[in-house]
């Protein structure tokens, strides 16, 4: 259902890993893919969804992602992509994520703390406030300090994008 909905909208090549046990085959696919060209990674934004990313960079380095908020994919008792509709998916497409961290990303812990983003009772909501603003898919505090700083994010932009 998500291939038939995003390929209704878009000329790119998509490729489904049938579930979150990514088959073998499929891992080597997107390896030898990788060496040609980028990936962008969209799941579901569910526990699935997570373990599928988690797979996949685990196994094939440089992946970007592109995370669709879990309230803009819900239909029904169903949560995904094919839930969303194409602004959704072109919103998330339009603000990809590096999956590994830039060198040129210098936040801390401290720095997440100072924020207001890890450590106070009203941490989790300031980050999904932060995490829909940036599209960053939902993100803990570890996650959340990853995915700034593989953006390159400085402080300034953060501090910045919390006021907005």
């Amino acid at each position: 259902m998500d291939s038939a909905l995003i390929a209704s909208f878009l000329d790119c090549d998509i490729v489904t890993t049938n579930g979150s046990d990514v088959p073998r085959e499929t891992i080597e696919y997107l390896k030898e893919l990788k060496k040609k060209r980028d990936i962008v990674v969209l799941t579901d934004p569910d526990m699935p969804g997570k373990r599928i990313r988690d797979i996949l960079n685990q196994q094939i380095p440089g992946l970007l992602h592109a995370y669709v908020p879990k309230e803009k994919a819900i239909k029904g008792h169903k949560v995904g992509v094919a839930e969303s509709d194409k602004e959704t998916i072109l919103e998330a497409l339009a603000h990809i994520v590096p999956a590994e961290q830039s060198k040129r990303g210098e936040l801390t812990s401290n720095d997440l703390f100072e924020l207001g983003l890890m450590g106070a009772p009203d941490s989790a909501s300031k980050r999904e406030k932060l995490s829909n603003h940036l599209h960053l898919g939902k993100a803990n505090a570890k996650t959340m300090l990853k995915r700034l700083n593989a953006l390159g994010l400085t402080r300034i932009e953060v501090e910045e994008a919390i006021k907005q």
